[in-house]
């Protein structure tokens, strides 16, 4: 048995409980987590506006070491450091054949399949995002783990798996930031922690963070950020005024509001770029009018785990890490067990902190 938080229900609280984990079958990999980064995607499983069937354990950001593994597996072995993936290409869909792995059809096959069992009752349980981290140990299938590279501490190791894929994606993937270019990156919540240190290394400037919340400013410009804005109806005004007069070259959205999309986009130059990372609800609707489309010439893009391909990626970052260029430990504000979850949440729909993490003994 092992202790893991368990969603009951949509909409209901977290409680801790023993499960059953089944020995790995053939293709599967078990995991005694070292760490799992509560991320808002979680947040949003639990209240709905991410669909997840239930009862679950959620979690989906998380870095361990492989206890056992099942028949056929030849890429890790028992005593391997892994980071999680919670979106794995199958290599053979219509999107990994164009050689997008991060739109991968079938990433979510694992989404809907009991993976373990209550202790106390027998109950099936699945799998938050495929990973289910917010336990001790997980099972997952052997393409849901990458090694962790060398010289990546193993609990901060966890953000690799979720944050920083994310916005280090967002930025040189689907943003393409050059140097010398004017970014500005809404929400210095992790993910967006973790832009403003991938646009840093990119050699952005100026390089400015928007927030809700005033706390977050020391977090923002130990990231890189050489100016912090407080979020109101002016910034789009601001950011321009910090920008010659002509806005960013490229924003970064990683809220994933209606109103805060279309700031984003407005705070961009004619010809700027806009990359939406934040995830928001289907009642969110953005509206344009046809002639600004025309006039600006912008561009604005969706973002899925930063346009990222982990196997190329981790490595590039592992990097970035080793060189201190990427301070991940910079990124986490509290340290907490599984019965810390709770107040997670709360602090992030409260727009306070950065990542938290869950560390495990």
């Amino acid at each position: 048995m092992v202790r893991a938080a368990v969603l009951p229900a949509v909409g209901a609280q977290l409680r801790i409980a023993a499960i059953e984990l089944p020995p790995p079958g053939p293709g599967r990999v078990r995991v005694k987590l070292a760490a799992a980064g509560v991320c808002h995607s979680d947040l949003s499983l639990s209240n709905g506006t991410l669909r997840q069937p239930v009862p679950a354990v959620l979690g989906h950001e998380g870095a361990g070491t492989v206890t056992a593994v099942g028949e056929g597996v030849t890429a890790v072995a028992p005593g391997d450091r892994v980071v999680l993936n919670w979106a794995p290409s199958c290599g053979g869909c219509h999107f990994c054949a164009l050689g997008e792995p991060w739109l991968c059809a079938r990433a979510a096959d694992g989404h809907g399949t009991p993976y373990a069992t209550l202790a106390d009752s027998g109950g099936e349980l699945y799998a938050g995002l495929g990973t289910a981290v917010f336990a001790e140990e997980t099972v997952v299938p052997a393409s849901a783990v990458l090694p962790l590279p060398e010289g990546v501490p193993l609990a901060e190791g966890a953000l690799l798996g979720c944050a920083v894929l994310t916005g280090y994606g967002a930025v040189h993937h689907s943003a393409r930031v050059r140097a010398g270019e004017s970014v500005v990156v809404y929400g210095a919540g992790g993910v967006g922690l973790a832009a403003l240190q991938a646009a840093r290394i990119a050699g952005a400037h100026p390089l400015i963070a928007v927030d809700v919340s005033p706390g977050k400013e020391a977090l923002a410009r130990a990231a890189g950020a050489t100016d912090f804005l407080l979020a109101s109806p002016d910034t789009a005004k601001e950011v321009r005024k910090l920008t010659g007069g002509h806005g960013a070259d490229v924003a970064v959205e990683c809220v994933g509001r209606a109103d805060t999309i279309r700031t984003a986009w407005s705070s961009t130059r004619r010809g700027g770029r806009t990359t939406v990372v934040g995830i928001g609800g289907k009642d969110q609707q953005v509206s344009f009018s046809a002639l600004e489309l025309f006039h600006f010439g912008r561009t604005l893009s969706g973002c899925v785990y930063g346009n990222s391909d982990p196997a190329r990626d981790l490595p590039v970052i592992a990097g970035h890490v080793r060189a201190g260029r990427f301070d991940l430990s910079a990124m986490v504000t509290d340290r907490i067990g599984l019965d810390g979850i709770p107040g997670a949440f709360e602090a992030m729909l409260a727009g306070r902190g950065g990542r938290a993490l869950v560390v495990f003994e």
